[in-house]
Formats: C-alpha cells, structure tokens, sequence
C-alpha cells in the first residue's frame, strides 16, 4: 500500500517506519474556526479525529439520577397497584354482600308473621363468610316497620359492611 493513503476511508495516514512495520495516525481535520472565535487568529486550528465510531456510555451522574428516579417511581407505582387490588377485591364482595341482604331481606319479609325467624346468620360465597343481621325499628307511621339487614365481609384485614333498608307495612300480612 502505497505511503499516505487511507486503508479504510476515514482520512488516517499510513506511514511505513523503519522496520518495515506501518503505523495508523489519525487524521487532522479543522474544525470551523478557532479557540478565540477568530477567523485570522494567531491562536492554532482546533483539530477531532476522523473516527466514524464514537463511544456511547452513561456517566455516573446521569446513572444515579435514573436510580433516584426509580426509588421514587416504584414505590409509588407498587402502592397503586395495592390500591387498585383492594378496590377490585372490595368492590367484588360488595356485590356478593348486597346480593346476600336482598335475599335476606326478602326471605325475613315473607317470613316475618311466622315465629323463630332469624335475626342473624352467616352465608358462604366460595371461600369468603359473610356475616348478617337484621333489625326492625318502627318508623313514624304507626302502621310501619324500618327493616334494615347488615352484611359485613372481611377484604385484605379489614372490615366492610352492605345495608339494605325498606319499610314493611305491619297492619296487614303479605
């Protein structure tokens, strides 16, 4: 290969030394202006390498403020995943909780006349018990009834509760 050509393109210069050995030094190619912004500056030319590959990689800086970012993001993303389990679990056996009062408060109402009608009572949906009650207040009106059935089922440790009220006329039967 002849002296001063470039092998691969890139503008480097390929000198023979003098053991017959060739050496690759990189090309100086200006850079628009100089240091000190003056075209006829005394100041020397500002020379980059012609290398086609440049060499991508994150600083240190740039790393740890994508970890800081992530511990603020993941818990806060973790928490409203809970959130959003318990509202699914709670709204779903709210559903089972108000189904289980209408049957109770339907059954109790057809069987309130009779004697030995339960006031409380426990009703299984799948793995989950849910606890009732019922209770018969008079309302202002001589002639009826407030009748108010509770039904209260556990979601993730905690609590929760379904009423269903209606009013029952108590001076005729059904």
């Amino acid at each position: 290969m002849p002296s001063g050509d470039s092998p691969d393109g890139t503008g480097a210069t390929v000198r023979a030394n003098g053991h017959g050995l060739f050496t690759t030094l990189p090309a100086a190619v200006p850079v628009v202006g100089s240091p000190t912004g003056a075209g006829g500056s005394s100041a020397p030319p500002v020379f980059k390498t012609g290398s086609k590959r440049a060499r991508a990689a994150f600083t240190l800086a740039e790393v740890l403020a994508a970890l800081a970012f992530m511990a603020i993001v993941i818990p806060v993303a973790v928490e409203g995943l809970r959130i959003a389990n318990l509202a699914g679990e709670v709204g779903q056996r709210k559903t089972v909780a108000a189904r289980i009062a209408e049957r109770v408060l339907n059954e109790w109402i057809i069987a309130s006349r009779m004697q030995g009608t339960a006031q409380s009572g426990t009703a299984q949906e799948g793995k989950v018990q849910y606890r009732w009650s019922i209770r018969s207040e008079p309302w202002s009106e001589a002639t009826m009834n407030l009748v108010t059935v509770r039904v209260i089922y556990l979601a993730q440790g905690r609590d929760y509760d379904v009423r269903l009220s209606t009013l029952v006329n108590t001076s005729s039967s059904l």
